[in-house]
């Protein structure tokens, strides 16, 4: 894709994430600062934050668990090269512990899939596995969304007897949701 083309796309996925009710209604939202070529989601982080929304940003941490610190604008992002991985924008300031997590009401997950049951495939670091194992001990249940080009919604992804499904998806072309589990 050409820069044009990144562009274009994190507008679009930008704009229909933001129709989502569980974003629309939300104080607080967990989210990330996409790399590489993953759907871009600086455009959305923006207009959360203009509409006065609390946007917490992962921290990776050594054992590959995730703190959180608060979004302040895109200055306020540092780039972190984490070992022989890839570098991450992480927030500069504050650092909330791992549990901040318990707090929003959306969480918007990064992957490189989604199945038609709403089950992702994430890189494989397990660090959201962990967000997701955190959330369901805390009995929180905020709507879990991932942003996807739609090419990466796919029939099948593999899946490991801890794996939960998200409730929705976000593409360039639209969202699909997924039953939520009572």
């Amino acid at each position: 894709m050409t820069a044009d083309d990144l562009r274009e796309t994190s507008m679009a996925l930008a704009g229909r994430a933001l129709e989502l009710p569980e974003l629309a209604g939300a104080g607080t939202v967990a989210a990330y600062v996409s790399v590489g070529s993953e759907p871009g989601t600086l455009a959305l982080l923006d207009a959360l934050r203009a509409r006065g929304v609390r946007v917490l940003l992962p921290v990776l941490l050594p054992d590959n668990d995730l703190d959180w610190g608060p979004y302040e604008g895109e200055g306020s992002l540092v780039r972190v090269q984490h070992g022989g991985r890839m570098a991450l924008f992480e927030p500069a300031g504050e650092r909330l512990g791992p549990e901040a997590v318990t707090t929003a009401e959306a969480v918007l997950l990064p992957g490189l899939a989604v199945d038609a049951r709403g089950m992702r495939l994430g890189r494989g670091g397990g660090s959201y596995d962990r967000v997701l194992a955190r959330l369901e001990r805390a009995g929180a249940r905020p709507a879990l969304v991932v942003l996807l080009y739609d090419s990466e919604v796919v029939e099948h992804v593999p899946e490991e007897p801890h794996d939960r499904p998200v409730h929705a998806v976000v593409t360039p072309s639209g969202v699909r949701r997924f039953p939520r589990e009572p």
